[in-house]
């Protein structure tokens, strides 16, 4: 009885909540089609509210981002930044980082890099001190004195004292040493006072003097113990130099295909002891090849960032607009030298003929980049030069009258002769593009006048050999003036022998009135009065016409990077584009402006 009456009950019960279940459902169906469905109509009235607000939200948020990149660009700048890997590709052999020896490209890139000097130029090219604070000379001209920086180490973290800068004059003034300064230490008398402080005392005063202090001074403690006559193959100068400049040795290695096809790669590290403060690169290596073309081609390869000393670049990498080309141009001149004792030249007028001929704007112009042009013995902007005795070209017609006067008469094949003499001449020239493109034109111009001349291209041996003989009629070649300007070597009459002490004088000109001035203009002092003196040599020598300026020439320079800090001023040696490689960069970043 029981059992049934549980039964009847729970079936009611279960009814009960199936009913319950059945007006839930019916219930949010109802609700379903009366709030969702019932409204979906409505829908299309209030889109264009909700799409707007949307956008409106996304125009805020894109104005707030591009609010906050504007600022950023406004309050940062892309500046260069310290680090990165440099390698620079020379073409030319390694044989030493000595700087008593170095001489040849390669080496001279080296030695300016590991070995400090007591005087350097800055980026305007004036001479400032590098391990000097500073110098004086004394009212007679003869006695410089020379103050070092306080702290001075080499690389090995040995002090760098004023014994170091006397051994190492006193080294090269040593014949057994072989150093190629000896010449201009001759009778030069070095001294040190104290730990910092040196004299140099001169047999006759010097205005110039100071720019002879540029040179690499090398370590006492190190080479005093090595025969002097031994310090030439020493390995000190190969294996492992220590000097006191922006960077520090750290290997090197050879590679090579065969005889004629070397690579050297000469791997440097800053030096953070520095005086000027370390180098910001993180290592500089030289590359040196002995062929252009591997040079050309580990450049366009990307394994150097930089390539230098180069007459010209193939016209695919002029062409891209990814390099970077540097011109520096060199306190340098190119001349053509009238040798003054050949019997053709040493006529004035002729002379004065080849010079109002010539036109220096089409030699300027035929090179494909800018160049300063050489009008006088010194360089325009150079203590003493004076336009007004700068030299006339391009004037082919007075040319030809003053050759009539002077009794050159043209002959059926139009060359002048005058007592049965033909004026001809050999025009010898190093055998490379650029200088035989420029002796071509002048040869033309010289044709057009009556003049013949043959030029002679020569390779570097023959052409050395040719100079050190003064075996031509005239030469073209370039020389190094500086930033001084004493160029006694250049033009005195002293120096016109070739068995001189610098047979430098490659015309073999000669005048008293040249020379008195050279001498006056060398010997004093003081600017205004040294530029009085220059005067009278600058009028002879535009009158006497021993040589044809030109232009100065310019260090090709071209890296893949922009290399911050390296510059186009004037510089006096192609060397000497390290002056600043402690500030060296290659690397850029985003940079806030504190200020």
């Amino acid at each position: 009885m029981s059992w049934h009456l549980f039964g009847l009950r729970f079936r009611r019960l279960w009814r009960r909540r199936q009913h319950q279940v059945d007006d839930i459902s019916q219930n949010a169906t109802s609700q379903l089609e009366k709030n969702f469905l019932g409204r979906l109509g409505k829908f299309g009235l209030v889109w264009r509210f909700s799409v707007g607000w949307a956008l409106l939200f996304a125009l805020l948020g894109g104005c707030l981002i591009a609010q906050i990149s504007a600022l950023n660009s406004y309050y940062q700048t892309v500046q260069p930044i310290p680090g990165g890997l440099y390698s620079e590709g020379i073409q030319g052999t390694f044989t030493t980082a000595n700087p008593l020896y170095a001489v040849d490209e390669v080496d001279t890139s080296v030695s300016r890099l590991i070995f400090a000097s007591l005087l350097t130029y800055n980026n305007q090219n004036q001479l400032v001190g590098d391990l000097a604070s500073g110098w004086s000379v004394n009212s007679a001209g003869t006695v410089y004195t020379v103050n070092l920086r306080p702290n001075l180490k080499w690389h090995d973290g040995q002090p760098l004292t004023s014994a170091d800068v006397v051994f190492t004059y006193q080294t090269i003034q040593d014949p057994d040493a072989q150093s190629p300064l000896f010449t201009s230490w001759q009778n030069v008398k070095v001294a040190a006072i104290n730990s910092q402080t040196i004299t140099f005392t001169l047999p006759n005063p010097l205005s110039s003097f100071p720019y002879s202090l540029t040179n690499g001074i090398v370590p006492e403690h190190i080479l005093d113990t090595i025969n002097i006559a031994d310090l030439r193959s020493a390995d000190f100068n190969t294996a492992d130099p220590i000097g006191a400049g922006p960077f520090q040795w750290s290997s090197v290695g050879v590679s090579s295909n065969n005889q004629n096809d070397t690579e050297t790669q000469i791997n440097l590290i800053p030096f953070r002891h520095y005086w000027a403060g370390a180098p910001k690169l993180d290592s500089l290596t030289i590359d040196a090849f002995t062929s252009r073309g591997d040079l050309l081609n580990a450049y366009q390869n990307g394994q150097i960032t930089a390539m230098v000393d180069l007459d010209n670049l193939p016209a695919n990498i002029t062409d891209d607009s990814n390099n970077q080309v540097y011109n520096l141009p060199l306190t340098a001149g190119i001349y053509v030298f009238f040798k003054n004792s050949n019997p053709i030249l040493s006529d004035t007028k002729v002379r004065q003929a080849l010079v109002l001929a010539a036109d220096r704007s089409a030699v300027v112009n035929s090179l494909g980049y800018s160049v300063i042009p050489v009008n006088e013995p010194l360089l325009q902007g150079q203590l003493g030069y004076n336009q007004s005795y700068a030299q006339i070209t391009n004037q082919p017609s007075q040319a030809k009258q003053l050759l009539d006067a002077d009794g050159w008469s043209v002959g059926t094949g139009g060359t002048r002769s005058k007592n049965g003499q033909p004026l001809d001449f050999a025009l010898t020239v190093p055998d490379n593009a650029e200088y035989l493109k420029i002796a071509n034109i002048l040869a033309a111009e010289w044709r057009a006048i009556g003049i013949n001349v043959d030029v002679q291209p020569e390779q570097s041996m023959a052409f050395q050999s040719s100079l050190s003989s003064r075996s031509y009629n005239a030469v073209l070649y370039g020389i190094s003036i500086g930033v001084d300007p004493d160029v006694f070597v250049y033009w005195d009459s002293a120096q016109a022998d070739v068995n001189s002490t610098e047979p430098l004088n490659f015309s073999e000109y000669q005048s008293t009135t040249a020379d008195s001035a050279l001498e006056a203009g060398r010997t004093r002092l003081g600017d205004q009065l040294r530029s009085i003196k220059y005067q009278a040599f600058l009028q002879a020598w535009q009158q006497d016409n021993p040589a044809l300026g030109l232009y100065q020439p310019s260090l090709l320079y071209v890296s893949h990077v922009p290399v911050y800090g390296l510059g186009s001023n004037q510089i006096n040696t192609d060397a000497d584009r390290f002056d600043n490689v402690q500030n060296w960069m290659i690397r850029t970043s985003w940079v806030t402006d504190k200020s």
